[in-house]
């Protein structure tokens, strides 16, 4: 389990990296309030409940440091932020639903309280009041932006769950996943803040590739936490292989592999994924071809990009926290 001093290490190097945008975060909080509020009392209490339990809230940083660095933080900016965490929060809940998860940052799920039902409905809810959002603020252009990202993270689950299945899938089918399933929404976080703050097309470009190319390195990041023995970051050890999902470390070795031992692993993760020793197997074998070796040299590709793209934007204080903020994705505990 992730051990108190790692968390709050963790969150403290969170909040130096906020610490630019401190005022317009406690701002946002306000705005996105009054975005997911309802006058009915069962939902006005569901709204609550997500509230209280908020993240780290690295999207609406993502969107506000954005902004920031190229024309400064308005109110197209919080209209942006918003926006993205109500998407964001729809696909969470939606997510709890289709993975049949109860729990959701170490608190129960909707889905775990209210049923699958109500947490649909909910999710829906939640991804109606962004877009009214956007257009009772006529904030078009950020809307084409985030439907794009919603649109993307779709076909990058629906390509996700039709690969798990069949256990086939390559590594450009991988790439294309996690571009679309997760990096998807924070290219739409860097591209919305862009564009809030008056950025120009090239700088939108520029934020949006930005956004894929850090989206990919937290993804990595994540394939890489499920191979921690200790299980540090609070998620069970190899919880990947037993949902069956194909990550990097093993696709790689799968493709580096025996046809004999290509098929002995997919046996295990198709018809003994939950027993804990042949669990072990599959680390040992992901160990073998050295999995976790070329994930973490993909994982610094993409953090290299990332940052080779902020180079393009003139110094300040909220490019300096955009490029801590690249590196805190990859060095992150939690």
């Amino acid at each position: 389990m992730l051990t108190l001093a790692r968390y709050v290490q963790s969150m403290s190097e969170l909040k130096i990296i906020q610490k630019p945008i401190e005022k317009e975060l406690k701002a946002f909080e306000l705005h996105f309030k009054e975005s997911i509020q309802s006058k009915v009392p069962f939902l006005a209490s569901i709204t609550n409940y997500i509230l209280r339990r908020k993240g780290k809230q690295i999207r609406p940083t993502l969107v506000l440091l954005s902004s920031a660095m190229i024309g400064g933080v308005n109110k197209s900016s919080y209209t942006a932020a918003s926006l993205i965490e109500l998407l964001h929060t729809a696909s969470l809940v939606h997510d709890d639903v289709v993975d049949e998860a109860y729990e959701r940052r170490g608190y129960f799920s909707l889905k775990a309280i209210w049923g699958s039902k109500v947490a649909v409905l909910v999710g829906d809810f939640l991804l109606s009041q962004g877009l009214l959002l956007a257009v009772e603020k006529k904030e078009y252009e950020l809307l084409g932006i985030a439907s794009e990202a919603v649109r993307e993270m779709v076909e990058g689950e629906l390509l996700q769950i039709r690969k798990s299945r069949k256990l086939d899938i390559s590594m450009d089918e991988y790439f294309e996943v996690i571009r679309k399933k997760t990096a998807a929404l924070i290219a739409a976080c860097t591209a919305t803040g862009a564009k809030a703050s008056g950025g120009s097309e090239e700088d939108v470009e520029l934020m949006r590739n930005f956004g894929y190319d850090l989206g990919c390195a937290f993804q990595i990041k994540d394939d890489l936490f499920d191979y921690e023995k200790q299980g540090k970051i609070g998620k069970p050890v190899g919880n990947d292989i037993k949902e069956k999902k194909m990550t990097l470390p093993l696709i790689y070795s799968l493709q580096n592999c025996t046809k004999q031992e290509r098929r002995h692993i997919i046996y295990i993760i198709r018809r003994d994924n939950k027993n804990k020793k042949r669990i072990e197997e599959i680390f040992q074998f992901v160990n073998k071809y050295k999995g976790l070796e070329y994930a973490e040299e993909k994982m610094i590709e993409y953090k290299n990009r990332a940052l080779d793209i902020l180079k393009n934007f003139p110094d300040n204080e909220s490019k300096y926290a955009l490029t801590e903020l690249v590196n805190y994705t990859i060095k992150r505990k939690v």
